[in-house]
């Protein structure tokens, strides 16, 4: 059986696409998808936020079910305002996290999954 490349996108388009809020606020774009090693699922989308060339910039690690995308705007939407993703875990460029069981379960604990 073959795979529909309409079902399927690489990472490097992925890598960069903005993300918008419901109101069509811009809120960053994708720096990272982290995936699942075992699953091989996608389980999150790393959304980079401010700074200027990687410098000074958040990372905020969101569940990827919570991405949609909206070809209308060649972005994904997230169910997310500025002041609830303030609040959400991030880290700095250079302090990648583990994304051991107690991070993860962190991160969705904060979306409510």
């Amino acid at each position: 059986m073959a795979i529909s490349t309409d079902n399927v996108i690489s990472s490097e388009r992925v890598e960069g696409t903005s993300v918008y809020n419901a109101g069509g606020e811009k809120l960053g774009t994708i720096d990272d998808l982290m995936i699942d090693k075992v699953s091989g699922q996608v389980r999150y989308a790393v959304l980079e936020v401010g700074g200027f060339l990687g410098m000074g910039t958040d990372r905020y690690p969101i569940p990827w079910n919570m991405l949609k995308y909206d070809t209308s705007q060649d972005g994904y939407v997230v169910p997310l305002d500025k002041a609830q993703l303030e609040g959400a875990p991030r880290y700095g460029s250079d302090s990648v996290p583990d994304y051991d069981d107690a991070y993860r379960t962190g991160v969705d604990k904060y979306y409510g999954l």
